[in-house]
């Protein structure tokens, strides 16, 4: 692994596990295996009528993933260890299920979303309770950071948690997705991916929600890399 600088960022993630068919469909979509860093070449979509890897650039950037809790950096005093350890313990205590899956669009993005509502409560409860269960070794957000993420559309209760949290998509304002695109204007692209994806998922089955991944970003500049899995419960290593 890269050696890291200051500027390091730890993230949370739902990570699909190593051996699933959603960890190949995934990083082939998107270009790029977070984990072994090594580059996967997209197949061509006659429908979409134009290459995926120019579709997925953000994405791509941060890895096949589900954010449970945003990137953040390592509070003065706490080390690497340190939130290896709480994720692992907070890791053990969470029971693994499956979770069938939908195509959505957000806004312009096109996203992977639970299918059932309770799904999305239950992965709710979950990134909640990791936030706080990492909440201790995390940096409070920087007014750098801060000022990247405060757009004039958030609402004042996004805007708080962006400032108690770094991100305002967190807690009561969570909502669990698995990124596929960068922002798209055209509607009829988006309805080309959502389609594809709405197919791919049926055909995969139900997203085996097995574990979750401790995610890094050495440097702004870098991409985010797989840097440690978490089973949950008795998952296994393969989770």
């Amino acid at each position: 692994m890269s050696a890291w600088t200051h500027d390091a960022r730890i993230a949370l993630y739902y990570a699909p596990p190593l051996s699933s068919a959603w960890w190949q469909a995934g990083s082939e979509w998107l270009g790029r295996d977070a984990e072994s860093g090594e580059s996967v070449e997209p197949p061509p979509v006659p429908a979409l009528a134009q290459p995926i890897a120019s579709l997925t650039v953000a994405p791509r950037r941060y890895g096949w993933h589900g954010t449970l809790v945003p990137p953040f950096h390592i509070a003065a005093g706490c080390t690497r260890e340190h939130v290896v350890s709480a994720a692992k313990a907070w890791a053990k205590k969470i029971s693994p299920f499956n979770v069938p899956m939908q195509a959505a669009e957000l806004d312009r993005f096109v996203a992977l979303r639970a299918a059932q509502p309770d799904h999305d409560e239950v992965i709710g409860d979950i990134a909640a309770n990791a936030l706080h269960a990492l909440a201790s070794l995390r940096a409070r957000p920087s007014s750098e950071d801060t000022g990247r993420r405060l757009a004039p559309t958030l609402n004042p209760r996004q805007r708080a948690l962006l400032h108690e949290w770094g991100y305002p998509y967190v807690l009561d304002e969570f909502r669990f997705h698995m990124t596929l695109s960068d922002s798209i204007d055209s509607a009829p692209l988006r309805a080309a991916i959502r389609t594809l994806w709405q197919a791919r998922s049926e055909s995969l089955g139900p997203l085996p929600f097995h574990g979750a991944a401790l995610f890094v970003q050495h440097d702004r500049a870098a991409p985010f890399s797989l840097w440690q899995r978490l089973p949950f419960g008795d998952a296994g290593e393969s989770a």
